[in-house]
Parts: structure tokens; C-alpha cells; sequence
């Protein structure tokens, strides 16, 4: 995999630009998509011109628009502006998933002892990679809210705060007569989710246990961030060193911000039951789940993503989680 500079044209009109070559398939969306929460998380845009997302770099916030381009040799074309322009681009291979090799899973002796349905959605999923973005805060607060509510009641409470603390992302100009999408936001940074008052909060929907562990997670946000430095075993361990974060918070923060091949959300609660119907027919707990999977222990996480991937549904019966609002206590 190789890094080559942007054309000419793309370059000027941006700060920073990379093209970047995957080697092999590569879908974009496919591979990103774990990053947003929900097609109405505001710091993503998918639009014809590319895919927009603006966050926070060590340098200051960035904007980034990616345009893949198919083909026998198939490449992506990174733009991004603002002061965290060049840091972002740095960033691009290992966001798409240059780190992600999927050699061993692609093995025929490894594949020999996987369901059918697996090799089938690999087969027809040639181009998923796993991300990797080394932005643990912006993974790790919406986790939290996140965790034992409804997705639907979380995403409304992390969209809330967003419109409310997030920042306009860096202006664009106008490459190629497009403009960055309207209503783009850059994340809270550490030191300004530590700033939003409780009221803010409650009005978000987000319970006293969930706001008071963003609270404890951040008050050493530089710590969290040298998280990214480590391998995905120990800044899980640290991750859950932390009162409040327990293996499915940091499995789902891992699974963004290393790209963690094995990352599995033990605790979550659909997932044990989809697996053990996707692999028995049969409802399953998390010790059962994980007893399924011990025989592709590395690569734990690319089973699930094209379990995901296979078309599978499980039976829709049985109780629901029930959509809490705690706005109006």
C-alpha cells in the first residue's frame, strides 16, 4: 500500500491532500460507516461530491473529505482543511485501514472452519477494512451514552449535545465547485464536554451515571489519547481501569480507534443472541457467544462484521428494550 501526492488541482485547493492506494478492493462507506452514529451524526456528511467528516486533530480541528474511486486500481482522494489539516491527512492510511490485514483470515485453513455465511459475506465483501482513527475521546463519549439505553435514545441525547457544543467545521472554499456540507460539526473537545452543565445533560436525556463517567473518563483526556499508542490489549485494560467503563465500552471504542480485529462487545444486548441464532439457530448468552468464537479468537471482530454483512436476521419475537426519557425527572 502506497501514498502518492494529490493531483495538482486538488492540492491547491485544499491545505492538505493525499491520494491514497488500499492495494486491493476498498469500499469506503463500508469501512466508515462504524465511525458514525446514525445517518444523522452531525460530524459525518455523505454527499455526491465525497464522504465529509471534520473532528479534532492534535493541531486543531479538521475537515476531511474522502472520494473513492473503483477500479482495477482503486484509490481514495483525501482533501482536508483548517489547522488540523496536515495532521488529518497524516491520519488517512491508517483511518481506512492500512493496518488492517486480513491475510490470516483469508487463509483456506483458517476459512476451512468458518460458517458458510461468513465465507459467503467475505466473498462479497472484499473491500471492508477496519478502521483505525487514534481519536479515543471523540470514540469513547458517545460510547458511553451508549450504554444501557436504546441506540435510538442515545443518538438523540449525542446529537442534542452536539448541535448545542460542537463547533462549525473548518470552511472548505469551494474545490471543484462543491462546499462543505451545511451544519458540519466538529465534536466537543475534552475540555469543553467537561464544561456542559448538568441541566445540559439531563435535557439531552443522558442519566446522572452515564454523564458522571463521561465526567471521570475526561478529567484525564490527555491520558485517554496516549490510549491510541498502545496496543488495543492494554488500552482496553487502562480503559477499564476507569469507574464506569466496563469490555463492551472498550470493545466499542478499540473496535474505532485501533481497528482491533478481535474486539468483541461482550455485554451488549442483541449481540450474543444474533450471534448464537446466526451460527446454532439457537439463542445464546455472552459465555455461550464466546464459547462459539473461541476457535476464531483474533479475528473475533471481522466474524461479526460479515455475520453483519451475510443478510442474516434473527427471529423478531421476544422482549425489547424499553426507550427510557429522562428529560422530563
Amino acid at each position: 500500500m502506497t501514498i502518492a501526492s494529490a493531483p495538482a488541482a486538488t492540492a491547491a485547493a485544499a491545505d492538505a491532500s493525499v491520494r491514497w492506494h488500499p492495494g486491493g478492493p476498498f469500499n469506503l462507506l463500508q469501512s466508515l460507516g462504524i465511525l458514525m452514529r446514525g445517518n444523522g451524526d452531525p460530524s459525518f456528511a455523505n454527499r455526491p461530491d465525497g464522504l465529509w467528516m471534520a473532528f479534532t486533530t492534535p493541531d486543531g480541528p479538521a475537515t476531511l473529505r474522502l472520494t473513492a474511486v473503483s477500479g482495477p486500481d482503486c484509490f481514495v482522494d483525501a482533501q482536508a482543511w483548517g489547522p488540523g489539516a496536515e495532521s488529518a491527512i497524516a491520519g488517512v492510511p491508517r483511518l481506512l485501514g492500512q493496518d488492517d490485514d486480513w491475510s490470516g483470515f483469508d487463509e483456506p485453513a483458517f476459512q476451512a472452519g468458518l460458517p458458510r455465511l461468513v465465507i459467503e459475506a467475505r466473498r462479497r465483501n472484499p473491500g471492508l477494512r477496519l478502521p483505525a482513527t487514534g481519536r479515543v475521546v471523540d470514540s469513547l463519549v458517545p460510547t458511553i451514552l451508549e450504554q444501557k439505553v436504546t441506540t435510538i435514545e442515545a443518538r438523540r441525547g449525542y446529537r442534542y449535545l452536539m448541535y448545542r457544543y460542537g463547533s462549525p467545521a473548518p470552511g472548505a472554499g469551494r474545490p471543484f465547485g462543491s462546499s462543505p456540507p451545511s451544519g458540519l460539526l466538529v465534536a466537543p473537545t475534552a475540555a469543553q464536554w467537561l464544561g456542559i452543565p448538568s441541566w445540559e445533560w439531563h435535557k439531552a436525556g443522558v442519566g446522572p451515571q452515564r454523564s458522571a463517567t463521561v465526567m471521570r473518563a475526561l478529567r484525564s483526556a490527555s491520558g485517554l489519547e496516549r490510549l491510541a499508542l498502545l496496543d488495543a490489549a492494554e488500552a482496553g485494560a487502562k480503559l477499564q481501569s476507569i469507574p464506569g467503563i466496563g469490555i463492551w465500552t472498550a470493545a466499542e471504542v478499540l473496535q474505532r480507534t485501533h481497528g482491533c480485529p478481535d474486539s468483541i462487545a461482550v455485554g451488549d444486548y442483541h449481540l450474543a443472541s444474533y450471534v448464537g441464532y446466526a451460527l446454532t439457530g439457537k439463542k445464546t448468552d455472552d459465555a455461550g457467544m464466546l464459547a462459539l468464537m473461541e476457535p476464531w479468537r483474533g479475528h473475533r471482530q471481522r466474524v461479526v462484521r460479515m455475520l453483519g454483512l451475510s443478510g442474516f436476521r434473527k427471529p423478531a419475537f421476544g422482549p425489547r428494550m424499553t426507550i427510557q426519557d429522562h428529560r422530563g425527572h
